[in-house]
């Protein structure tokens, strides 16, 4: 794979994980003896497609992080530790900020979430492939179940085609000169948006939002789970011992 144009991921590793029940942060729990964040960062740490990472973190976590994660498992891609905010887009635009501050105007930012740790080398190939050609793309996977949206009542109201509904994941991938001024108008104008009811959960919202232009789907995995509850991190443990044991089977496959 060519590659030419800077390509940034902004890791967020901010939330407290109230729905896990723990006094620990989910992103630092082991999965089994690894924090849940190494192996989100591992992936990007070996990525050909990634150049550098931004780490966001919670309150007063960046001598943790830098200390736990960076330094002990010697991940040199991560250029900057910085603390997030109230709301996810308040921390993105944390670490967007220092790439304003460098005049980043040609390249790729993936914003991914640091608690969805089995993303993978494929997935940001292909995401990398789509962003060059479209400018704005997500991850995702289309749904499984039909989806039925309700009323305010509690009824239902629409049952959208299946085919047409997609999971969205992480990372969403962005050319810089679209993202940052984005991100940067939605700031400026944050009382206005939430005054007329607008909530904004993701980045593509913000991009939706500001600029109005397509913003592609990629295709991600039904792996890319984002750990959340006490049942996610059983599923991911599931997960890394499978891994496990396939690259063991394949080593023994090499040597024999």
């Amino acid at each position: 794979m060519k590659k030419k144009s800077r390509c940034v991921a902004v890791v967020l590793a901010g939330g407290r994980g109230k729905r896990m029940g723990t006094t620990l942060a989910k992103q630092y729990l082991p999965i089994p003896d690894k924090p849940v964040l190494y192996y989100t960062m591992k992936v990007f740490e070996d990525s050909e497609v990634i150049d550098e990472v931004i780490l966001v973190v919670g309150k007063g976590h960046i001598p943790y992080c830098r200390r736990e994660i960076v330094e002990k498992y010697k991940f040199r891609k991560v250029t900057a530790i910085v603390e997030g905010g109230k709301e996810r887009y308040h921390s993105v635009w944390q670490a967007l900020r220092i790439l304003e501050r460098e005049n980043m105007q040609k390249g790729y930012v993936f914003i991914h979430d640091g608690t969805r740790p089995f993303i993978s080398e494929e997935i940001l190939e292909r995401a990398f492939r789509e962003v060059c050609k479209s400018g704005a793309c997500v991850v995702g996977m289309p749904v499984k179940d039909t989806i039925k949206v309700a009323d305010e009542k509690g009824c239902i109201d629409i049952t959208p085609k299946r085919s047409l509904v997609w999971q969205i994941q992480t990372p969403q991938v962005f050319s810089s000169d679209l993202i940052i001024p984005a991100y940067r108008e939605v700031i400026t104008k944050e009382k206005e948006l939430l005054a007329r009811g607008i909530q904004i959960t993701d980045d593509a919202m913000v991009v939706e939002n500001v600029c109005g232009c397509p913003i592609r789907l990629v295709e991600g995995s039904y792996d890319n789970i984002k750990i959340t509850t006490p049942e996610d991190l059983e599923i991911a443990e599931l997960f890394v011992a499978e891994r496990t044991r396939i690259k063991k089977v394949k080593k023994i496959q090499r040597s024999g």
